[in-house]
């Protein structure tokens, strides 16, 4: 047992090196018997009050630390780089990599053994597993959980409503001073969004993946049971320790694959796909952006949940949680992988319940035969664009229409209200140089606002496209993550305005109507427009982020390091 703990190579130690290791440790009061063979679990904590979706993660880390000692470990818990999805600027994506490398370089430099990830917003989860990958000890996440449902004015509210409060306002139809009353009744508890956000999304990956323990997904933030969940991890991490359960023996390609059948069924945010192909990255499974079209192409969508349906991971939670989602999917799943809690996915899943047909509808039976995400292909999106098709409107999902392009997020933001923009209902919205290195990070924009003068009309929604992402909130017909890039000047980056661009998403196809000899005589008279900076991390992205069809990890970054430390500090 000894042997086998990283942890001796530290506490283990006689003579000078040991002396230090121990007594450094012991000024926190820790009995001299702490450091007697006992596996150490490093608590990843997440925790700030600039992000308000972990503010209550000290208190998690305590759940935490009891199942560890009742197991027989010795928990510490550390801080790394926190990502505040409202608060951050200019995304949170930007420094999704930063974080990661925070947490592997972590996990590595100290004497830990198992590690438990606490994360909640949304970059938060894959940054820590993205991390905790690349030093492959053994790990597990217990994420924040939903917040409660919010309430204004008799009707269930959650973070899909700022998009529609926003137009509302807009278009006078509420006030300003509403939308302030609003705000409170929709944030009225710790936790995540109460949505099928990207947050919710990562927890359900998480779950579907095996990494989690059962139930994790949806127990809301506010529930005890989020804290038993805590403290049962706690026991479990020390087991998964004395085992050598490591992230490699759970995340197969099979369980990757799980996680894709699970997101399609959920209508899952487009950001899990960028976030799984980027974990995939560090664990070393082969994953492409058409595995998820593949794979998700035949699953319809089982949750009722918004923002593609109509109700909140508080009523997943009551009705049975994910496990009775995945029961649902049983056909479809291999449910013959390993999790972390040393049991199958179906074994974890095959005695629950669904309590609630009206949130967990079944395959035979589901809310909507359109799910998940489609992959379109064409000359506008020559690696890629992506859809979900379960949040977008049926009579565009086959539409040709002339292209309105902004150049930058400040000609969109300073043009799409005004009365001289020539556009209707038929146009199509291109934003471009909102992509991982043009922005830089690849913001949330990718959901663009409808203009005023066609909300004037009762026009709720219209095709966008952008080379940037879509809050895993947003709805409507967005296309998003086209690739490559415009700041990499390829033919999304010379579209105009007034080209013809034709969508079918039945045929996964995006179709720039422009000759190629017209294209190529563009990009000889093409320049960049975004900026590019010369100091400190953002640097480092610009030079070395990959394109979104591959992660948008930093191509430095692929793949593992491992835990091993080859020189001592003293």
């Amino acid at each position: 047992m000894k042997e086998k703990l990283r942890s001796q190579g530290w506490f283990g130690k006689t003579g000078k090196d040991g002396f230090i290791y121990r007594a450094w440790m012991k000024n926190q009061g820790f009995p001299d018997h702490e450091f007697r063979g006992k596996p150490v679990i490093g608590i990843c904590n997440t925790w700030s009050e600039l992000t308000p979706c972990n503010a209550h993660f000290r208190e998690l880390a305590e759940s935490v630390k009891r199942g560890v000692s009742e197991a027989g470990g010795f928990p510490v818990e550390f801080p790394v780089m926190s990502l505040g999805e409202t608060l951050i600027k200019p995304t949170a994506m930007l420094y999704r990599n930063l974080a990661s490398m925070d947490v592997e370089e972590s996990i590595r430099a100290n004497p830990i053994d198992g590690v438990v990830l606490l994360c909640g917003c949304d970059k938060t989860t894959p940054s820590l597993v993205m991390g905790a990958c690349s030093v492959d000890i053994p790990a597990l996440v217990v994420s924040g959980g939903p917040m409660l449902t919010g309430n204004y004015k008799g009707q269930d509210i959650g973070t899909s409503d700022v998009w529609r409060f926003n137009d509302a306002v807009r278009a006078g139809e509420m006030t300003q001073d509403e939308l302030t009353v609003a705000e409170a009744c929709m944030c009225r508890s710790r936790g995540h969004c109460a949505v099928m956000g990207t947050a919710s999304t990562m927890a359900c990956m998480v779950e579907s993946l095996g990494i989690s323990l059962p139930g994790n997904a949806a127990i809301p933030a506010a529930d005890s049971r989020r804290k038993v969940l805590a403290q049962m991890s706690g026991q479990r991490i020390v087991e998964m320790v004395r085992e050598d359960v490591r992230l490699s023996t759970v995340l197969t390609r099979k369980a990757f694959e799980n996680a894709i059948i699970v997101n399609a069924a959920i209508g899952g945010s487009t950001n899990f796909i960028i976030h799984l192909l980027a974990i995939a990255g560090r664990i070393g499974v082969p994953l492409s952006l058409q595995d998820f079209d593949t794979l998700s192409s035949k699953i319809p969508l089982v949750a009722n949940l918004q923002p593609s349906g109509k109700y909140f991971m508080e009523d997943l939670y009551y009705a049975g949680g994910l496990p009775a989602l995945m029961k649902e999917l049983n056909d479809s799943l291999h449910g013959n992988c390993p999790t972390v809690n040393g049991k199958t996915l179906k074994e974890n899943y095959q005695a629950a319940e669904c309590y609630n047909r009206q949130v967990i509808a079944t395959v035979d039976q589901p809310f909507s035969p359109f799910s998940g995400v489609a992959i379109l292909r064409g000359n506008l999106c020559e690696n890629g664009a992506v859809i979900k098709p379960s949040a977008a409107s049926p009579h565009l999902m086959k539409h040709t229409g002339k292209a309105v392009v902004f150049e930058n997020i400040e000609e969109y933001k300073n043009t799409i209200d005004s009365p001289d923009l020539e556009i209707d209902e038929t146009s199509i919205l291109v934003l471009k140089n909102v992509g991982p290195i043009g922005y830089p990070g690849m913001p949330e924009v990718g959901n663009m606002a409808i203009p005023k003068k066609l909300l004037a009309k009762g026009i709720h929604d219209m095709v966008r496209i952008s080379d940037g992402r879509m809050s895993g909130t947003g709805f409507g017909t967005v296309l998003v993550h086209a690739s490559p890039e415009a700041a990499t000047g390829g033919n999304f980056a010379v579209v105009e305005t007034g080209d013809v661009i034709r969508l079918d998403v039945a045929n996964r196809s995006l179709i720039l109507e422009v000759s190629d000899e017209e294209l190529q005589k563009r990009k000889k008279n093409w320049k960049p427009l975004h900026k590019k900076y010369d100091r400190g991390y953002v640097s480092l992205y610009q030079q070395h982020v990959e394109q979104a069809h591959l992660g948008a990890d930093m191509d430095y970054l692929l793949g593992g390091s491992g835990s091993e430390v080859t020189r001592d500090s003293h």
